[in-house]
C-alpha cells in the first residue's frame, strides 16, 4: 500500500521574466530601495550627544550607521532563532 506523502514545503514564489523569485526576495529589495531613497533624501546636519561628547554629522551618515546596526542585530537574532 502506497503512502500519501505531502510535497515538500517550498517558499512562495512569483515568476518574473521567466524566473521564479521568492516573495521574500522581492520584499527585501523593495525595503532596500526605500531605505536608500530615505537616506538620500535626508542630507541636513544633526547634532548627536554621545554620553559626554556632542558631534555634528550629516543625517545621511547617522541613518546609514543606524541601518547597518539594525541589519547586524537582525542577522544575529535571526541566526540564533534558526538554530533553536
Amino acid at each position: 500500500m502506497a503512502q500519501n506523502t505531502p510535497p515538500p514545503h517550498r517558499p512562495p514564489t512569483v515568476t518574473v521574466k521567466g524566473r521564479d523569485v521568492r516573495l521574500r526576495t522581492i520584499g527585501v529589495a523593495v525595503l532596500a530601495v526605500l531605505a536608500v531613497w530615505f537616506i538620500a533624501a535626508n542630507t541636513g546636519s544633526v547634532s548627536i550627544t554621545l554620553w559626554v561628547a556632542t558631534v555634528t554629522l550629516p543625517l545621511w551618515a547617522v541613518l546609514t550607521v543606524t541601518l547597518a546596526t539594525g541589519l547586524v542585530i537582525g542577522y544575529f537574532v535571526g541566526r540564533r532563532r534558526a538554530k533553536v
